[in-house]
Formats: C-alpha cells, sequence, structure tokens
C-alpha cells in the first residue's frame, strides 16, 4: 500500500469521465487499498480515483468516526436521492487550501460493485451521502467548484493556487 499524490486541478483528467471497473481484480483491490492509504493521510471522507490520476470508476468513502469503515465502490451511481438537501463546506486535495459550501441531497442510494464483485444497493445519509456524490461528481469529470458560479469557482481556484505558490 502507498499513499499516492493528487493530480493538480488544472490537470486534464480531472475534467475527464473516468472509464467503467468490468472486473474486480487484484489490480483493483491494489488501487483501492491505495486510495484509502491515500485518504487517511489527507485526512479525508471519501476519493475517487481520477484524483490521483488513475481514470477508472472507482470511489473509497469512510466518514466513520473511528475509521477504518472504507467502503468501496466500482462504477457508483445514485439510484435514488431525497427531496432533503443538505449544505456542506466540501474541498479537495486537487485545489488545495480552499473549500465552500455545497448543497446536496441529504440521503441517496446507490448501487455499485462491491470489493467481493458483487452489485450491491447502499443507502447512505448526512456526511457519507455528500461524500459518495461527491466522489461520483470525481468520476463523472466534475469538481465541487463546478457547481458554483464561474465567477466565485474562479476566485477559488485562483487562491488555491496563489496559497501554493509560495
Amino acid at each position: 500500500m502507498a499513499v499516492r499524490p493528487f493530480i493538480p486541478y488544472d490537470d486534464r483528467r480531472l475534467h475527464r469521465l473516468a472509464e467503467p471497473v468490468e472486473a474486480i481484480t487484484e489490480t483493483v483491490r491494489m488501487i483501492w487499498d491505495d486510495m484509502i492509504e491515500t485518504m487517511d493521510a489527507m485526512p479525508g471522507v471519501g476519493l475517487a480515483a481520477p484524483q490521483i490520476g488513475i481514470m477508472m470508476r472507482l470511489a473509497v468513502v469512510d466518514a466513520s468516526e473511528k475509521r477504518g469503515q472504507a467502503v468501496r465502490m466500482a462504477n457508483p451511481e445514485v439510484l435514488h436521492a431525497s427531496i432533503q438537501m443538505r449544505k456542506h463546506d466540501e474541498a479537495s486535495p486537487n485545489l488545495p487550501g480552499v473549500f465552500a459550501p455545497i448543497e446536496r441531497p441529504r440521503a441517496v442510494t446507490v448501487r455499485f460493485l462491491n470489493e467481493d464483485g458483487e452489485m450491491e444497493d447502499r443507502d447512505f445519509v448526512g456526511l457519507w451521502a455528500t461524500s459518495v456524490q461527491h466522489q461520483i461528481d470525481h468520476l463523472n469529470g466534475k469538481v465541487y467548484v463546478d457547481h458554483l458560479s464561474p465567477l466565485r469557482r474562479k476566485m477559488l481556484v485562483q487562491k488555491s493556487k496563489k496559497l501554493h505558490k509560495s
């Protein structure tokens, strides 16, 4: 297992669709292991493979208080989303030093290929739901700032660049 480096916000891969995963292989399991180690090192509550430059539809989420409860997902898709919304400050290691409040459905039902290679439907609520949706956005070539106005997005991107030049 290894902590992987994050690609920068302006890397084209972060803004492209990731490729579907055909099967859960040993390679996929090793990538998930690295992703969990990388997520825990941030520390964060989720990570999508494109964030570390791997263009596969893989994500991990662990919003548990004690950690060690990571859910490994391949090809996750939202089947149902609650009408009730939840606002949460979101950030990304691909755009370090900045964050913004993003409103998303409070609960979602997600279908994904699990670590046993079986299709699973699971309900996520609260921070778990926010993180899952955030990761699915990454798999679809979107970053949380894409939910903001163009002006607000530009300001955050410039602020992040300025913070990390020094």
